[in-house]
């Protein structure tokens, strides 16, 4: 499989929106299933959001369900995340996925992004 690049992380305030961005190379981006996660300081990593081949199915965790949006550009071969309404509780490093099946686990990606640092203030 190809490599994952996150970005658009940095610091937002409480209340605030950010996008994230995840560009794939190297692979053919369209059969994968993408998603996101993320790992807060002294936290086990959280899965946050998956999205299938075309872009017409997601899922969320119930942490993140209708503050964030996962979509995605396969003419562009990226991935995004539209995150609304932010918490304190979403600082984190968010990393991006693949993965060759339907999965709403960790466990079921199989290449992984260097993550990205997102901070909120309260």
């Amino acid at each position: 499989q190809g490599q994952l690049v996150e970005s658009g992380g940095g610091l937002v305030q409480a209340g605030g929106s950010l996008r994230l961005s995840c560009a794939a190379s190297g692979q053919s981006f369209h059969n994968y299933f993408m998603g996101w996660s993320r790992q807060a300081p002294g936290k086990e990593r959280e899965f946050i959001a998956v999205i299938n081949l075309n872009g017409d199915w997601t899922y969320y965790a119930d942490s993140v369900r209708g503050r964030f949006t996962i979509s995605r550009d396969n003419t562009k071969k990226t991935m995004y995340l539209q995150m609304s309404n932010m918490k304190p509780e979403d600082t984190a490093v968010y990393y991006c996925a693949s993965s060759p099946h339907a999965t709403t686990t960790l466990t079921g990606f199989n290449n992984w992004g260097q993550g990205t640092q997102v901070t909120v203030s309260s």
